[in-house]
């Protein structure tokens, strides 16, 4: 009978064990969870204000002339290497 109120007892406290470790892990990624979240959304903030300079660009490069049309197009590209980039970035957060 002592081994079975034993046997119980460790599993008792095993169980205890394991859901307050279990706790802890949830409250860590719930903090980690939410403060992505809060990176994730001020880079795509930052991406928007990008992509529309971007189209700005693109607007601007068919009114340009040749000579300035080159360095147009060449923020321009710049401008969407950087958005990809970022996008990219904000993948491997999800």
């Amino acid at each position: 009978m002592n081994d079975i109120k034993e046997s119980f007892e460790e599993v008792s406290e095993d169980l205890e064990e394991m859901i307050a470790d279990l706790k802890e892990e949830r409250d860590e990624l719930r903090v980690r969870l939410h403060l992505a979240k809060m990176e994730a959304s001020d880079e795509w903030q930052e991406l928007e204000r990008k992509w529309s300079k971007l189209q700005a660009k693109a607007k601007q490069l068919g009114g340009a002339t040749a000579e300035s049309s080159g360095d147009v197009g060449a923020a321009a590209r710049l401008l969407g290497q950087e958005i990809k980039a970022g996008f990219k970035r904000i993948a491997k957060q999800l």
